[in-house]
């Protein structure tokens, strides 16, 4: 009997672990050593003696960013790559501005939920679940809209004048892919008769959209 309910524990423990996002910590801190050269997930802890309070400030949200490029918005983030003192806690922020009809295109995190605050603006907001159906709203100043962990979203200013949002995050670097850059524009580049088929559109089309969202040469 003893043996069974041990054998019962373990595999509730092993289920409990897989299930949870972030183990809980260790250590009250475990600020980034970015340069430590050591693969884990996430990354290795800093020196307690070479912390700072450097560590746990970033101030650049403050201002809105300057837009200067086709979509209409740009995003800065304030993740653990900014704040290294983040690492480990599981949470992080992105400021995103736009231009009157700028669009933050479609896109995913998948390694986070997101959840946006209006500080400037009117948007048009929404997400895509797996069963195809999409939920989209009007936002305002001071609305909070939420985005799902893993599923494709957008947000477009519908508005006359420039938008802005405060983005947070459950994991210290969320990831993004923005769907047309990573079908359009990959390296190696995905084979154009993948892009043809999956879109049902011609060889020059495919061309031509891969020459509009390929990196600009400094």
């Amino acid at each position: 009997m003893a043996a069974k309910f041990f054998a019962y524990f373990v595999v509730v423990v092993a289920l409990s672990s897989v299930a949870k996002s972030d183990p809980d910590l260790l250590q009250d801190i475990c600020v980034a050593d970015a340069s430590a050269g050591v693969k884990v997930n996430g990354f290795a802890c800093k020196n307690d003696a070479a912390v700072t309070e450097a560590d746990f400030f970033f101030s650049g949200l403050a201002k809105p960013a300057v837009i200067n490029n086709t979509v209409g918005s740009v995003v800065t983030g304030a993740n653990v790559v900014q704040i290294p003192g983040l690492n480990t806690l599981g949470v992080s922020l992105s400021r995103i501005d736009y231009v009157p009809g700028g669009l933050n295109p479609p896109h995913t995190h998948p390694r986070a939920t997101e959840i946006i605050f209006v500080l400037e603006g009117e948007l048009d907001v929404g997400f895509i679940t797996t069963s195809n159906k999409l939920y989209s709203k009007s936002i305002k100043k001071g609305d909070v809209f939420v985005f799902p962990k893993g599923l494709v979203h957008f947000q477009k200013n519908n508005g006359h004048e420039p938008a802005s949002v405060i983005a947070g995050f459950n994991s210290q670097f969320p990831g993004t892919q923005s769907i047309a850059a990573t079908l359009f524009a990959s390296t190696p580049a995905v084979p154009d008769n993948v892009l043809t088929k999956a879109f049902q559109i011609g060889t020059k089309e495919v061309n031509k959209i891969k020459s509009r969202l390929a990196p600009k040469k400094s």
